[in-house]
């Protein structure tokens, strides 16, 4: 009996050794089998983010990516602020760092330094970006604005504004704004003097003190100016045009395209965030991050914002065109290839 046991006991010793051998094996070819997958899942990643894929089998990275947006204070910025403040970022696996610019020029020496993925921007900022070769693509529109206000009472309506001095940001959209409502009202840039204001709130200011006849404002600038007496003669909806984008250079889209469509998803909630939610609940955080007066939250209108589409070709071509006109562009770029596909197809 002593020997059997002896015996039983060598075997159970034997066979516990094989198990833990078989253990360890399998552990192995687990840990081979995983790496080999997760290999496959960061090569799959990288090549879809760069073809400007949908990214439908990519694994979602551990921590959230980080875009950095280039945002001036208008209301194109609001459904993004939102989402970042309503947490919708995250919730999309992406983190939104929103930096806002009081001027264009501002927001351009930010972006060319590489201190913001991308930007609002405008449909002549484009043209400018690649006529210097930077390759900046346009992701989506924006719901953005601009007006036309006036200050002086003779002044009625577009026509009224020949000899006088209007004061906007140069070889920007404002200027190409202005251009299309002379145009309609059968003036040009020459039958007026524009004096050149960057600074978005300078502008107001100026044309509150009589310093100008009018000025191309955005807004909440457009609200406040309202508010304080000055009257509106045009806008971009009245002239039938919207150069507002967002934008991206290629290189952003290639390495963050999936973060970039991610965006777009908290953006898409943010919107109907703002449809199920009234306008109270979110009010003061727009009257802080855009810059309304607290004085005006009863008189400001949050537009009807609505999911993100991309640009229309026309409405790029034909700003492409004013640009040829002023010299800004002069490579052969056709719209097409300013549109990205990382997030709507051509």
């Amino acid at each position: 009996m002593k020997r059997r046991n002896g015996k039983q006991l060598v075997i159970l010793a034997m066979l516990l050794a094989a198990l833990s051998l078989l253990a360890v094996g399998c552990g192995a070819a687990n840990n081979a089998g995983n790496s080999a997958a997760n290999a496959g899942n960061s090569t799959g990643s990288g090549t879809t983010e760069a073809a400007g894929g949908s990214g439908g089998n990519e694994e979602p990275p551990a921590e959230p990516a980080v875009v950095t947006l280039g945002l001036l204070p208008s209301i194109d910025a609001i459904p993004f602020i939102i989402a970042h403040e309503q947490g919708l970022d995250l919730k999309h696996n992406v983190n939104l760092d929103i930096q806002n610019f009081k001027s264009a020029k501002d927001r351009d020496v930010a972006f060319q330094a590489g201190k913001v993925d991308g930007i609002s921007a405008d449909l002549v900022a484009i043209s400018i970006y690649n006529e210097a070769d930077l390759n900046v693509k346009i992701t989506s529109t924006t719901k953005g604005h601009f007006s036309l206000l006036t200050g002086n009472d003779d002044i009625q309506e577009v026509k009224d504004l020949k000899g006088k001095t209007v004061i906007l940001s140069k070889n920007t959209s404002t200027q190409y704004t202005m251009a299309t409502m002379l145009k309609q009202a059968g003036l040009t840039e020459d039958d007026i003097t524009i004096t050149e204001v960057p600074q978005i709130p300078t502008r107001l200011e100026l044309l509150k003190n009589q310093k100008a006849d009018a000025a191309v404002l955005p807004e909440p600038y457009v609200t406040m100016g309202t508010e304080s007496g000055l009257r509106v003669l045009g806008s971009t909806n009245s002239a039938g045009i919207n150069p507002f984008v967002l934008a991206f250079p290629q290189s952003v889209i290639d390495a963050k395209g999936q973060a970039i469509r991610d965006m777009y998803a908290a953006y898409d909630e943010a919107v109907a965030y703002m449809k199920s939610h009234d306008q109270s609940e979110y009010i003061d955080l727009i009257i802080k991050e855009v810059g309304y007066p607290d004085t005006l939250k009863e008189q400001i209108t949050v537009p009807d914002y609505q999911p993100a589409t991309q640009v229309d070709v026309q409405q790029v071509e034909q700003a492409f065109e004013w640009a040829r006109e002023k010299g800004l562009l002069t490579r052969d770029i056709t719209a097409e290839e300013v549109i990205s596909d990382v997030q709507f197809g051509k």
